[in-house]
């Protein structure tokens, strides 16, 4: 059976699975299962695949039949043009929050905080791009906190990247010139119209439950006393959340409130500041 052979087969399948472009999938799944890069695949279309590779890509088919996410899959996912380790014990990395690492890097910063760092590529993009800067990322589960560290690692950052067991600011000390964080926001009333997907992602990650608001009341608790005057805090909502976060910003002492929209309108992120 040839790469070709194999891609006629299995998209129907995809597709009546439901699964959103599922022709994209599967060539993504065959190039992971042939160990090809995902632009060389064309190339080989024609070949046979090996008996290994056909039964991996089995393999990885009947998982995205069953709504697997694909990084999952192959257990990694493109962010802010880096590739960044994932497994079901981090949220997957999406690029809604290449917005909030944009924002970021829009001023200077030399020590930053990453609140709910799940697989570290809010934290660990900027650092990239910042290569003076240091920073801490925190996270509620250690195993999240193990898949950051290989993140940083594997990106030459561990030098600068540091990692630490936190429920938002409880373990913290010190201050930080930028605190960002991107923390579970879903109502729980929303969460059973998410897409399939979402299921194999940590729910602690996608909601706390209630109204969606928890994370940020407890960042507005404790931001005045790790944020450094000057510097910013920046956090990514849901789309209908603004109104809220920026009265609890404010109702924290916070200043220089705004509101960030993506690509398609949106709120995307409050930003605000410590007044100097």
């Amino acid at each position: 059976m040839t790469g070709a052979e194999a891609l006629r087969m299995a998209i129907p399948r995809l597709a009546a699975a439901g699964v959103p472009e599922a022709p994209r999938d599967a060539r993504v799944l065959l190039a992971h299962a042939a160990g090809l890069a995902p632009d060389r695949l064309t190339l080989h279309l024609a070949d046979p695949l090996s008996d290994a590779a056909r039964l991996a890509f089995d393999a990885a088919i009947a998982r995205r039949i069953r709504r697997e996410p694909v990084s999952h899959i192959i257990g990694q996912r493109l962010f802010w043009g880096r590739t960044f380790y994932v497994t079901p014990d981090t949220l997957d990395p999406r690029p809604e929050t290449e917005h909030l690492v944009g924002a970021a890097l829009a001023e200077p910063f030399a020590h930053v905080l990453d609140l709910g760092t799940g697989t570290g590529c809010v934290l660990l993009s900027c650092l990239a791009d910042r290569p003076g800067a240091t920073g801490m990322g925190t996270d509620i589960h250690p195993a999240t906190l193990d898949v950051a560290a290989a993140n940083a690692r594997a990106l030459g950052l561990s030098d600068r990247a540091a990692f630490g067991l936190s429920d938002w600011f409880a373990a913290l000390s010190g201050t930080f010139d930028l605190i960002l964080s991107n923390p579970p926001y879903i109502a729980e009333a929303e969460m059973a119209a998410l897409a399939p997907e979402l299921g194999h992602e940590p729910r602690r990650a996608l909601t706390p439950g209630g109204d969606g608001l928890a994370a940020y009341r407890a960042i507005a608790k404790g931001v005045m006393a790790h944020l450094a005057p000057g510097g910013r805090v920046m956090v990514e909502i849901g789309p209908t959340q603004a109104p809220d976060v920026i009265a609890l910003f404010a109702a924290a002492g916070l200043t220089d409130l705004r509101i960030l929209r993506d690509l398609d309108g949106r709120d995307r992120v409050v930003a605000a500041r410590h007044a100097p």
